[in-house]
């Protein structure tokens, strides 16, 4: 991992000038910036938050121009006490403590520390895989018309030219990440009984962007054969903050602070697979339904496990309303978890995917493609058209953005083809998708012009030459034919919450 500097990194230090001095273990203390040591070299570093562990005492970093997705813990070895560090201003933080009493008293205990409340709005998206964060939906629409419901039933089809489209809209694909697809997002300000409300009556395993603001309490995993450094806030037991790495079964996800216990755990642990059934298996993956009713101590364990890499997902005590559709690849040691997407046993909304995750040492790889293609076929198998909930994060936008598009002009290239005439519901009904991502997904590839009197679907002979040079990839598909599924029913008692 490494310098990330065209993602909207923040300088730190940046709100003024700063008295310096000399500093030792003792002194240092939150809202310093100190010298300290990554990939080799030392570089500034905001102190914002410390922790005693078993091994010492250690210091949270955000270090400058670096993606707020790599701060970490670092020990006192790694700190340069030899050079000055720059102390916290104490003057300018009165003033922002006395502006926010002004505006929002609040009692002590429940207000946030002034770092927390500085690093809210700063919390910068990496794209360096098809983890999640949070994005509006609405950067799809960037002031269009909407043209009227009855001409874009009937809209042409053409190839060729067509206004300008963006760079590397089309290359969206594992290999590639471009910053400018990850945008932030602050909407309006979290009520914590909306979220309650929208909890019990939706569903929603989304949560509000100041969770993204909280210190990441886990420093490093051990699952299976990989070592995992995560990215954010998991409600993890408290005592597990002071180990300096915790170990989880790869294949029951049970935790453990000590190895000596996560060894004994290893040699009596039978489970070789999801607790669920195969519905689906191919020479490379094979995917598990699993009902969260059925198993929620396992479904509470992959929730605490991915909320390390999604920062927006905090549902874990109650899973009852959800399916879990988890990918998992073979060999002679057992199925081992690639990722998942979760499903809400009856959507009011109509959503198909509630969370979704490639774990990160999968990501990169189309494994993010697999798992959204998947939840399209079995919405295809209910006869619904599905899509995920949202707002969707930054890099699910880019996943997402990318599988539509790649599908919607498939399908164009098809009627072009044949020369017929399509219609946004017959491209919707036909690939599963809502009319309304259809239409973003045209909108934001600006294939929708209205021209002498009709609106128009054309596909830019740039997007064309972009998909042929994507199919010579031979990228890895869901085989439908394979899928041993039928839509469970539930009664009423078995999708809602179990408190």
């Amino acid at each position: 991992m490494g310098n990330n500097g065209a993602n909207g990194e923040a300088e730190v230090g940046s709100d003024g000038p700063r008295q310096k001095g000399r500093a030792t273990p003792d002194t240092l203390k939150v809202g310093c910036i100190a010298l300290v040591l990554k990939d080799g070299q030392f570089r500034r570093a905001e102190i914002l938050s410390i922790k005693e562990t078993k091994s010492g005492r250690q210091f949270y970093c955000n270090f400058d121009n670096f993606n707020k997705r790599l701060d970490e813990w670092v020990p006192i070895s790694r700190i340069d006490f030899d050079q000055d560090v720059e102390w916290p201003n104490p003057e300018k933080d009165k003033q922002k403590d006395a502006k926010s009493k002004k505006t929002a008293p609040v009692s002590k205990k429940s207000q946030p520390s002034k770092k927390a409340q500085k690093k809210v709005g700063k919390r910068e998206q990496s794209v360096a895989s098809e983890g999640q964060t949070p994005h509006p939906w609405t950067e799809f629409v960037e002031s269009q018309t909407k043209p009227d419901g009855e001409d874009k039933a009937n809209a042409s089809l053409e190839l060729g030219a067509t206004p300008n489209v963006g760079p590397d809209e089309m290359e969206l694909d594992e290999d590639e990440t471009p910053a400018s697809a990850a945008k932030k997002e602050h909407t309006q300000p979290f009520s914590r009984e909306q979220e309650i409300e929208k909890l019990r009556t939706s569903g929603s395993m989304t949560q509000n962007p100041a969770e993204i603001a909280r210190i990441r309490n886990i420093s490093k995993v051990e699952f299976g054969r990989y070592v995992l450094f995560p990215w954010y806030f998991s409600p993890y037991p408290e005592a597990f903050s002071q180990e300096d790495c915790i170990y989880i079964c790869e294949f029951c996800l049970s935790y453990y602070a000590d190895l000596t216990s996560f060894k004994r755990h290893r040699m009596k642990c039978t489970l070789l697979h999801p607790p669920g059934n195969e519905i689906y298996r191919d020479d490379f993956v094979s995917f598990f339904e699993i009902d969260g009713r059925r198993q929620r101590t396992w479904c509470r364990n992959l929730c605490l496990l991915s909320k390390m890499f999604l920062d927006h997902k905090t549902l874990y005590y109650d899973v009852d309303p959800f399916l879990f559709y988890v990918m998992t690849s073979r060999d002679e040691k057992g199925s081992h978890i690639i990722g998942y997407f979760s499903k809400e046993k009856e959507s009011a909304d109509g959503y198909n995917v509630a969370c979704i995750l490639t774990l990160p040492q999968y990501q990169r790889k189309g494994y993010g493609r697999l798992l959204i293609q998947f939840s399209y076929e079995l919405s295809k198998i209910e006869g619904k058209l599905g899509s995920p909930e949202k707002p969707l994060s930054d890099l699910g936008l880019l996943s997402y953005r990318q599988y539509w598009s790649e599908n919607i002009i498939d399908l164009l290239l098809g009627y072009s083809e044949r020369e017929e005439k399509c219609t946004i519901e017959g491209i919707a009904s036909h690939l599963a998708m809502t009319t309304q991502d259809v239409e973003h997904t045209l909108q934001a590839l600006k294939m929708q012009v209205y021209h002498k009197g009709e609106h128009k679907i054309v596909i830019p002979e740039k997007l064309v030459q972009q998909r042929e040079k994507s199919r010579a990839k031979q990228r890895r598909v869901i085989d439908p034919s394979r899928i041993q599924w039928k839509p469970p029913v539930f009664t009423a008692a078995s999708r809602t919450w179990g408190w």
